[in-house]
């Protein structure tokens, strides 16, 4: 007579929640699950974060002749459940911060409380939502100068923007576009003076001022923009191959509002040096808290510190 082994039932209270399956909240998933956590990872909206829209990536190490995004996602996620990680499919809706365990809220209507909390929900990059905007997220059109810019090497490309996400973008492009145009819909930059000489004294950066973007043309990749002058109105064509989107980035940290420190554009605040918000057990990681570098591997960087913070956090209670 054979017998089976029953299937573990997930713990009343978790000692490990991750919000986010991007490599900031998969590599806490990894690190926490080899800590012999049992980490549950809700997956949110987009699993795979900003990553599953990226199609080539050439600056993770490890990947000497680059790697797609999706893939390299399916690689993350396959290494934490190699560890035991568990997912839940669903879509976080309230979090109560105010003692612990927390407590999480889904879509369903089903709950689940926790000893520790890792946030790393990421950020969005604005868009102008154009009809053609998200069609060529990857094939032209993209929202990261740092991420995408070899790609674009001796083309002509364009930026839009005013501040100085716009005006870093665009002089970091110039190491390897032949042109780029800076759209601007009024007639002066917000961005820092410093940031202004330093375009403006580029010979390869051209701005086009008082003109909004209708449109991007091109079927499978991007080759022109129709634009609009704000003051007369007149409709024009820009031939270009790329055609970069740097309004600024959206953390996603609307749950936590009230409940949770965060800066002026709502990047939530951690202690300096950690993963550590003003509540104990609450962890952040990734482009959620980071404003500044917004990179995969850093992102995969401040997962792991988060795991650790999370263990420690633990052992200190006594679990």
């Amino acid at each position: 007579m054979s017998t089976v082994t029953p299937t573990p039932s997930a713990p009343a209270i978790e000692n490990v929640v991750i919000l986010g399956t991007g490599p900031a909240g998969l590599t806490a998933a990894i690190y926490a699950a080899r800590a012999n956590l049992q980490p549950l990872c809700v997956e949110g909206i987009q699993p795979g974060g900003q990553l599953t829209i990226t199609s080539d990536v050439e600056n993770y190490p490890g990947f000497p002749d680059g790697v797609q995004g999706p893939e390299l996602m399916v690689h993350f996620r396959k290494q934490a459940e190699r560890f035991g990680t568990r997912f839940k499919q669903g879509d976080v809706q309230k979090v109560d911060l105010k003692k612990a365990p927390y407590t999480l809220t889904l879509a369903d209507g089903s709950e689940v409380k926790t000893k520790t909390l890792i946030i790393a929900t990421g950020a969005s990059a604005k868009l102008l939502g154009l009809p053609n905007e998200k069609r060529l997220m990857g094939r032209g059109v993209s929202a990261c100068a740092t991420c995408d810019g070899f790609f674009f090497r001796n083309q002509d490309i364009a930026v839009v923007g005013g501040g100085d996400t716009a005006l870093e973008e665009a002089t970091f492009l110039t190491r390897f576009a032949k042109s780029v145009t800076l759209l601007h819909r009024r007639d002066q930059f917000r961005a820092s003076k410093v940031m202004q000489d330093r375009a403006l004294a580029n010979p390869k950066i051209k701005v086009i001022w008082n003109v909004g973007v209708e449109d991007i043309m091109g079927e499978d990749e991007v080759t022109g923009l129709k634009l609009k002058d704000t003051k007369t109105g007149v409709s024009t064509d820009l031939t270009v191959s790329g055609f970069f989107v740097a309004i600024g980035h959206q953390p996603n940290t609307w749950l936590f509002k009230d409940q949770l420190k965060m800066n002026e554009t709502g990047y939530l605040v951690v202690e300096s040096g950690t993963t550590k918000t003003e509540i104990p057990g609450v962890f952040a990681a990734g482009d959620v808290a980071d404003h500044v570098y917004r990179q995969a591997v850093t992102a995969a960087g401040t997962g792991c510190m988060a795991a650790i913070d999370a263990e420690r956090y633990l052992e200190g209670q006594h679990h």
